[in-house]
């Protein structure tokens, strides 16, 4: 079927990158967790091979490192330094060093890692914390997108952005380097956890690389959402931590997007993936829309922001082309007529599409209409890619008359669409 004549595709889009890099601790078991009679001498063998070198040789050799390596990271030195810091289980067997010595042994203990080599995907998108400068009638905007590179490991990466007075998007050129943030906290239990970059380093460069061992091998498809209410203004986004074992909703919070707070969902809707939360507090309850049984979507109310139990189904399977299962596309988004929720719905082959459902502003759970057909579904051109014949997003927001869509194509690259407000509630069945 022909898709909706008030949705626009825009030719925008975001591919992968793999020259895009961070430097990753090597670990050969070496972490005082892990740590063996064995794997401390290989880690020890590996010292002692640098301490043997002459100081000759070990300058050169740390000259011809950066060489290499210079070029393609900030801070290359400290980051050494840093590492061998890091490595003192290893090093604390040993004599003295000179600088020269451990930096070349931090730079051992350390390995590149293209952080979206493999996808670049599932998008939420956010007014800008900082609208200075900006166009009379235009929006800065961050996108938030799931990075995969090698081993299906799952990171979060940014973007920043325009939207112009008539519904473009321009994305900005994406910086030279990339890295990962500082840890300023982690708690006892691994649940709450503190990071920050630097500031004034573009946005482009932050990459949030799993941290905890419940996030091991990923941070995936992080719905973004601005927070009404709050003394200052303040981001939420809900995530899934993949251990590669078990899953846990988690969330991050942040007022500038350079200091970052990922903290352990509690309650047993916590045990699910996609959870979205609403821009604001309901008869002064946080609001959430989760689907708690992979099949129907629920409406949960919280005291606590961090602690979500039971809920209601509000949405099921209606309709063939989500037959399967439905779940949410992101937090809900504010319209004078009732809360926008953008939905999934899997068909047959496994087929994913965009659909939409307008909830009554004061009671979410009264559903007010619906699309009979999807808002968006896989184009002919867009069915190839990592994971075929799927479309998705983590979440949209509104610019004047219209709802600004990112959305990503086949688990790989990213698209936009535009979507015309009024044309969009006109369509749905009530």
């Amino acid at each position: 079927m022909p898709e909706f004549p008030f949705l626009d595709r825009q030719a925008l889009h975001l591919r992968p990158d793999p020259t895009r890099v961070i430097v990753r601790p090597f670990k050969p078991a070496t972490e005082p967790r892990d740590l063996n009679p064995t794997d401390k001498t290989r880690a020890n063998h590996i010292v002692e091979r640098v301490l043997a070198l002459d100081p000759e040789t070990t300058e050169r050799q740390l000259a011809d490192v950066l060489a290499n390596f210079l070029g393609r990271h900030r801070h290359l030195l400290q980051t050494f330094e840093a590492r061998a810091a890091e490595m003192e289980a290893a090093l604390a067997d040993h004599a003295a060093f000179t600088q020269a010595q451990r930096r070349l042994v931090g730079a051992y203990f350390l390995n590149e890692y293209s952080f979206e080599a493999s996808a670049l995907f599932n998008p939420s998108i956010v007014a800008h914390p900082d609208q200075s400068g900006t166009p009379e009638g235009s929006l800065r905007f961050i996108l938030s997108l799931r990075a995969v590179g090698e081993g299906h490991v799952s990171s979060l990466t940014f973007r920043s952005g325009l939207i112009a007075a008539n519904g473009a998007v321009r994305v900005d050129p994406t910086a030279r380097f990339a890295a990962s943030p500082d840890l300023v906290r982690l708690s006892a239990g691994g649940d709450d956890v503190d990071i920050s970059f630097t500031a004034g380093e573009d946005i482009s460069e932050r990459v949030i690389f799993p941290i905890t061992e419940a996030q091991s091998n990923g941070i995936e498809d992080a719905r973004f959402v601005q927070f009404s209410g709050a003394e200052q203004k303040i981001y939420y986004a809900t995530y899934t931590a993949y251990s590669g074992r078990a899953i846990r909703s988690e969330l991050i919070e942040t007022s500038d997007f350079v200091s970052f707070r990922l903290s352990a969902l509690k309650g047993d809707a916590a045990r699910n993936k996609g959870m979205a939360l609403f821009p604001q507090k309901i008869d002064g309850k946080y609001a959430m829309i989760a689907r708690q049984d992979n099949e129907n979507l629920y409406l949960i109310y919280s005291d606590d922001l961090h602690t979500w139990d039971g809920g209601q189904p509000i949405l099921k399977p209606r309709y063939p082309w989500e037959f399967v299962q439905i779940g949410n596309c992101g937090s809900p988004i504010e319209l004078d007529e009732g809360w926008l929720l953008l939905t999934h719905g899997v068909g047959p082959v496994r087929k994913y599409s965009i659909g939409a459902a307008l909830l009554d502003k004061k009671d979410p759970s009264k559903v007010l209409g619906r699309l009979r057909e999807p808002l968006l579904r896989p184009d002919p051109s867009e069915r190839e890619g990592y994971v075929p014949n799927v479309v998705y997003t983590c979440g949209a927001m509104r610019h004047r008359d219209k709802i600004i869509f990112p959305y990503a194509v086949s688990d790989t690259f990213c698209n936009f669409a535009t979507i015309e407000i009024a044309s969009l509630i006109a369509a749905m069945d009530t």
